[in-house]
């Protein structure tokens, strides 16, 4: 099966005032649908940068990006927001909730620019809240919820789009284990569901063992390339 994302010898490099930092370098990866892929590493080691130039919001330097079978660096601006329209969602760490919306308006609000109908909308969206445990809490504002709640709906609100890409920066880190642990394992189910490819970046230690593999990155460079499940097995 052909790789979902590929990223061909990326390059990526940041200037401030005299300063050059190198933040991707020559970097290549093929990303698998149907699982969850965890990016790890320290805070600066480039792994939100890839992220970013992955899902089609930063340009690289250097290399390339096939996304879905296409080169995201061919697209013009307005292909590539089309394209990450259809087929990406984002999952960020600050939950980016709107304080006057329910949670069902939350997750219904973008679907609008899909051209669904305010129903359909709506019942896409009870239907993503149910499937990530919030059936009972739909139609409650963001400062009724939890955290680990409020971070749910925020990824209710990318499967309701229904991605083939789902881009997740930080997701746990605002969150306690018990809630965390619920986040990892509702973006694992939803890669195996829905045969989506999930990438997260995280410099989370817990969520490593709840990925079906690892990236580990320092200094712009992916330095080893694992499967914990397949490592557990042996």
């Amino acid at each position: 099966m052909a790789a979902a994302l590929i990223a061909d010898s990326l390059s990526k490099s940041f200037v401030t005032g005299t300063v050059r930092t190198d933040v991707l370098r020559n970097l290549s990866v093929e990303i698998a649908a149907a699982e969850l892929t965890l990016v790890s590493g320290p805070s600066g080691c480039g792994k939100s940068t890839l992220l970013a130039i992955l899902s089609g919001l930063l340009r690289p330097d250097a290399g390339r990006v096939i996304a879905l079978g296409q080169d995201l660096g061919r697209l013009k601006p307005v292909e590539l927001d089309r394209f990450r329209l259809l087929h990406t969602g984002f999952v960020f760490q600050g939950f980016n909730l709107f304080p006057a919306l329910d949670a069902v308006e939350q997750v219904a609000l973008p679907l609008g620019y899909l051209g669904l109908s305010d129903a359909a909308a709506r019942e896409r969206a009870r239907d993503a809240l149910a499937e990530v445990g919030l059936a009972s809490r739909m139609h409650l504002k963001p400062a009724a919820l939890s955290g680990g709640e409020k971070q749910r709906v925020a990824i209710a609100r990318a499967l309701a789009k229904e991605p083939q890409l789902l881009f997740a920066d930080e997701p746990t880190s605002a969150l306690d284990a018990a809630n965390g642990q619920i986040v990892i394992d509702t973006l694992h189910r939803i890669a195996r569901a829905h045969r989506a490819t999930v990438l997260c970046v995280s410099h989370d230690p817990r969520l490593i063992a709840h990925a079906d593999r690892v990236l580990a990155m320092e200094d712009g460079r992916i330095l080893s390339d694992r499967r914990p499940a397949l490592v557990a097995v042996q």
